[in-house]
């Protein structure tokens, strides 16, 4: 396995700054947005997709320093009522899985997206409960109209790209637990799969170490985000899980994410690891820091510290005792 982070937590820094920070810090890999919801900083998509010399400088200047891209990743909505959104999110996905198959970047992140309650919506719905009923229907038409037939054929275009779609596990989307992963991954092809990140399942009540038993046994994990959650009982009681309060309610939320290690201990992160080992996951772990009571650097160096003592980096001994 391979550490490494999510490169938007440092847009303040150029491109080549960031890279010398990361590279200090000790990581191996950079995963690099290309646009939607963070942003596209260190990641000029059509000079990059226009250029091949600009191309091969984007790719010196990465590899000089022993780092490799582990992915590009569009988080956007593109099945949002919002038609100009919905428009930039699709053309930004189409042109990363471009550029991933120019740069050999082997997988895309992104988003399943969460469409309206209808063609006349203007805001995505997340429907959470089949009762009253019209809730079981506005999920079954959103499957059915707009989500599969969207990932059929933006994963049959990633697939002739030699590019897999890591799809972020995210409440607020429709892909959002390792059933609705499996269920869209059946219904379309095997080149969507899952951008598995534990701090989005632990808020959900599911447990990481399951979730990537059940995922790695179809071989549907494309990617890992390395990012924790603490979970506050006594607020949970309170507000419970879907707590709707805005993320700086530190105090009140009924969760808050957290550095690797701090809303769950280094052993269950250690378990992770081993689990992600056992069932046939060893690419990289890639950092994402949204820590709310803790500095950028500070946050990003405790993960790195947290996961160097647990990463299995080495191939298995053969079984010599045996």
């Amino acid at each position: 396995m391979k550490l490494g982070v999510f490169t938007v937590l440092f847009a303040d820094k150029s491109f080549e700054e960031m890279l010398d920070h990361v590279k200090e810090a000790g990581v191996d890999a950079i995963e690099i947005g290309t646009g939607g919801y963070p942003g596209n900083n260190h990641c000029p998509l059509d000079i990059l997709l226009d250029s091949e010399q600009e191309r091969k400088k984007y790719l010196q200047a990465i590899e000089s320093r022993g780092l490799m891209i582990s992915a590009l990743s569009a988080h956007g909505n593109p099945l949002t009522p919002n038609k100009a959104f919905a428009k930039e999110s699709h053309e930004t996905l189409i042109k990363t899985i471009q550029l991933a198959e120019l740069l050999h970047v082997p997988v895309v992140n992104g988003f399943s997206g969460t469409p309206g309650d209808s063609e006349n919506a203007t805001y995505p719905n997340w429907p959470t409960a089949p009762w009253p009923n019209e809730y079981s229907d506005i999920l079954k038409w959103q499957w059915e109209e707009k989500l599969i037939p969207y990932w059929k054929e933006v994963g049959q275009f990633a697939e002739d790209h030699s590019v897999k779609i890591g799809l972020e596990l995210h409440g607020g989307f429709l892909v959002h637990t390792p059933h609705t992963m499996l269920k869209l991954r059946e219904r379309t092809c095997e080149a969507i799969g899952a951008n598995l990140d534990p701090s989005h399942l632990w808020w959900q009540g599911i447990d990481p170490v399951a979730a990537i038993k059940i995922l790695g046994k179809e071989n549907a994990i494309h990617h890992f985000h390395a990012k924790d959650t603490y979970i506050d009982q006594d607020n949970v009681n309170m507000f419970g899980l879907t707590d709707m309060q805005p993320y700086g309610e530190i105090q009140t939320r009924a969760w808050n994410f957290r550095s690797v290690g701090l809303g769950h201990s280094v052993h269950e992160w250690s378990n992770i690891i081993s689990a992600l080992r056992t069932y046939g996951y060893d690419y990289v772990v890639s950092i994402e820091h949204e820590d709310p009571i803790m500095s950028i650097n500070e946050g990003f160096t405790t993960a790195v510290r947290h996961l160097q003592s647990v990463l299995i980096r080495e191939q298995p001994a053969n079984m010599w005792w045996v």
